[in-house]
């Protein structure tokens, strides 16, 4: 799990330390402060990717930009200091293969989703082959957009997207979709007001996709592209822990290796665009959505920390 951050003459204060609590860790304050910074620094030290832009350092005669942390590692515990060098404007990093963290996810404020995964995203290690290089995807980096209709870089399809898979899980009716329905009834408002999956439809000629709904109190089933804000924000949450999670059993199958056993979660504004009754109960819901534990969570409101 992650221990400890520190900053040095980087981001809104000259010093900033870190002791993280190995469940769950709140982050408030007012907006301006620094809290979704802290969150990318806390992704690039377990990741060594940006999931936006690099930290900025701090500049002026004798200042030592510098980024330190902690965190359990597959073997052993991890210690790094990185300073930043400004003739490469970069910071720096050991070389060879980078330590695993276990699963890592970032969901960011913007509807924007980061995945590093231990079994598709780790170098691969295969001495009799000559291999030990960074041969596969540093993190998978998905727009607001991509969440729903798939990361497809390159033409590669890396994911399809909450629309399709969630279809292509309700019509196979297996575990992925099994999971999906256990997360959305975890993260529901309330018992009166549960997520649950209707009917597939279609919603428009030019749209041939098979389209997910969600069934209503009132008796309707509403396609999940037209929920509303808080709503279409809770089924993503639900459909990237289930497809990361899925992903993850999968490749971990092919590589003959047991799951990763650490799950970091960072969440940015999780209560975002939720009435204040579900505000107050959806971090207690996300605790229960998967039985690995979860490691940071950003919230920023008062009222739903109570």
């Amino acid at each position: 799990m992650f221990d400890r951050l520190e900053l040095h003459h980087v981001g809104p204060a000259p010093e900033l330390v870190f002791d993280f609590a190995h469940r769950l860790n709140l982050i408030t304050g007012d907006n301006g402060v620094g809290k979704t910074f802290i969150l990318d620094v806390a992704w690039w030290a377990l990741t060594r990717t940006w999931a936006g832009h690099p930290a900025a350092p701090h500049r002026g005669a004798g200042l030592k930009p510098r980024i330190a942390f902690e965190f359990e590692g597959k073997r052993k515990p991890v210690r790094y200091s990185s300073e930043y060098d400004f003739k490469s404007q970069s910071w720096t990093l050991k070389g060879g293969r980078p330590p695993n963290p276990g699963m890592v996810l970032y969901a960011r404020v913007d509807g924007s989703f980061s995945v590093w995964d231990p079994a598709r995203n780790y170098w691969r290690n295969a001495p009799s082959l000559g291999v030990d290089a960074p041969d596969r995807p540093p993190a998978y980096l998905f727009s607001s957009q991509e969440v729903w209709d798939g990361l497809k870089p390159d033409g590669k399809y890396l994911c399809n997207g909450l629309i399709a898979d969630w279809a292509s899980w309700q019509g196979s009716n297996k575990e992925p979709y099994r999971q999906l329905r256990q997360a959305l009834h975890a993260l529901s408002p309330s018992d009166a007001e549960l997520l649950v999956p209707g009917e597939l439809t279609r919603i428009s000629l030019e749209d041939v996709r098979d389209m997910p709904t969600l069934r209503t109190g009132y008796g309707q089933e509403v396609p999940v592209v037209y929920a509303s804000a808080g709503v279409r924000r809770v089924i993503t949450l639900a459909y990237l822990l289930v497809w990361t999670w899925q992903e993850h059993l999968q490749a971990s199958r092919l590589m003959n290796q047991d799951a990763t056993r650490s799950i970091i979660f960072l969440i940015d504004e999780v209560e975002a665009h939720l009435h204040p009754r579900w505000q107050r109960t959806v971090l207690r819901s996300l605790l229960k959505v998967h039985p690995r534990p979860f490691n940071a969570v950003r919230k920023s409101r008062a009222e739903s920390e109570r």
